[in-house]
């Protein structure tokens, strides 16, 4: 996951509506079913799949009180103790 990237459709959320990348993802997880696609391809969609997710997590955040700044910070420190475990 990207802080920087998932900042950007972060405030494109903010900027538009959320509902455009819940479509974004069904699309891209359909997406992900073609048998011709290449491991490549796969991992691509995969990461820009959990950005998006990230994203909408941040959002969800926002929308709770938490200040942007904040929100994505803690969003990558829990991505970073789940990893780190």
């Amino acid at each position: 996951m990207r802080l920087p990237l998932i900042r950007h459709i972060s405030e494109f959320i903010e900027n538009n509506d959320q509902d455009f990348i819940e479509e974004t993802l069904e699309v891209l997880e359909h997406l992900t079913e073609f048998e011709g696609l290449s491991e490549n391809e796969i991992d691509s969609l995969g990461e820009i799949i959990s950005n998006l997710y990230g994203a909408l997590e941040v959002e969800k955040s926002v929308e709770d009180g938490l200040p942007r700044k904040e929100a994505l910070n803690a969003f990558m420190k829990r991505v970073q103790q789940s990893i780190d475990k």
